[in-house]
């Protein structure tokens, strides 16, 4: 494949992950995410994972791997594709290369103008890294990753093709206040709350972009505005999106399942409710130290904080659900699916959030005074 043909298959990925006019066009066309990917990533096989290399499949093939608009897994449970994985490997995602039109959204709700200061959380792979050093220029881009392995591959990768931005390894929570204050945050990570360090290195005006999820898989992407006091609010953009957590925002070991019987009743809210993102995200938001799973095709919460659980299961002409704990997890999922099937049970973008200058923060739904509303875990 000649220079051409090669030029011609990132805009190809342009046009893929970019709207006409978008500002971000001509960095997705340019930023070799080949390079960025290394020299191996990881396939998912049905909850397994599968090795591909690059050496295998050649230089061409690569090329258009790295040119589709998917995400593509580069370490799975702390074990890099790289660093000769085993050709079968089960376990969690750890780091990604997030599909562009992803990480396009996300530059293009923070709002980022020429000129502007930027600090990304997250640095992975280095590509998100790569198109905001295209647009800005490397003085203006700050990116910090908490893997010392994923941040020498970045580095490596970035200074491949041009000077590096300044990169940090350390606690992306804490943000980087030495060269602060930004116009700009950009969170490739998925946080519980958004860490309050990181609205204090914003200037006032500056924006926060991040995904808001927890440990019942429920996420949004949510665009802040920091205001004069050092709190922000914002709103959910409304489209899907899922990153992996902050390492100290995802949960802890999963303990062994037994089902306890504790008291029965018959479900009031059928449990498929949960497939709406918006029902999903208040069931969250009202059980917020709890996680879900799937036993049989039907859900079970599961209290890390007090060893509560509720799961429930199909009977003759319904559900029915079992509670045991001093938490009744399904009377609070139920209470908050009903608060939102009465405000007419609308999509992502109808929820916002709001950060107190003492960092209380709450997401609502309708607007900030409405009743409606869940306080976040900080």
């Amino acid at each position: 494949m000649n220079n051409g043909q090669k030029q011609q298959t990132r805009w190809g990925l342009a046009e893929q992950a970019c709207a006409e006019g978008s500002p971000w066009r001509e960095a997705v066309a340019t930023v070799p995410r080949e390079v960025c990917l290394g020299d191996a990533v990881f396939r998912d096989e049905g909850g397994r994972w599968a090795v591909v290399r690059r050496p295998d499949v050649g230089d061409e093939a690569w090329l258009r791997m790295a040119c589709l608009d998917r995400t593509w897994v580069t370490q799975v449970d702390g074990v890099h594709a790289d660093d000769d994985a085993p050709e079968d490997l089960a376990g969690g995602p750890t780091c990604s290369s997030t599909r562009p039109s992803l990480v396009v959204r996300m530059l293009d709700l923070a709002g980022i103008a020429e000129g502007d200061q930027v600090l990304e959380v997250g640095t992975g792979t280095g590509y998100s890294t790569a198109l905001l050093r295209h647009r800005l220029g490397a003085d203006r881009v700050t990116s910090v990753e908490c893997d010392p392995a994923i941040a020498r591959r970045a580095a490596d990768a970035l200074r491949a093709f041009g000077p590096a931005p300044h990169l940090v390894v350390g606690d992306g929570l804490r943000g980087h206040a030495e060269r602060a204050p930004y116009d700009a945050l950009v969170a490739t990570c998925a946080v519980r709350s958004l860490p309050y360090s990181w609205l204090a290195q914003i200037r006032e005006g500056g924006t926060v972009v991040a995904c808001l999820g927890g440990w019942m898989g429920a996420s949004g992407i949510v665009r802040a505005t920091v205001n004069a006091d050092g709190g922000a609010q914002g709103r959910f953009s409304g489209e899907p999106g899922a990153f992996m957590p902050a390492r100290p925002h995802a949960p802890g070991p999963r303990p062994d399942f037994f089902r306890y019987a504790g008291d029965v009743r018959e479900c009031r809210v059928p449990p498929d409710e949960l497939d709406h993102p918006g029902a999903a995200l208040v069931a969250q938001l009202a059980a917020p130290s709890a996680e879900l799973a799937y036993a049989d095709g039907a859900p079970l919460l599961r209290d890390f904080g007090t060893g509560s659980q509720a799961w429930t299961e199909r009977a003759d002409e319904g559900w029915v659900v079992h509670q045991h704990g001093p938490l009744r997890l399904w009377d609070q999922v139920e209470d908050a699916i009903r608060r939102w099937r009465a405000a007419g049970a609308p999509g992502l973008d109808a929820f916002g959030v709001s950060i107190s200058a003492d960092n209380v923060q709450r997401v609502w739904l309708g607007n900030p005074d409405g009743p409606a509303s869940w306080p976040l875990p900080v």
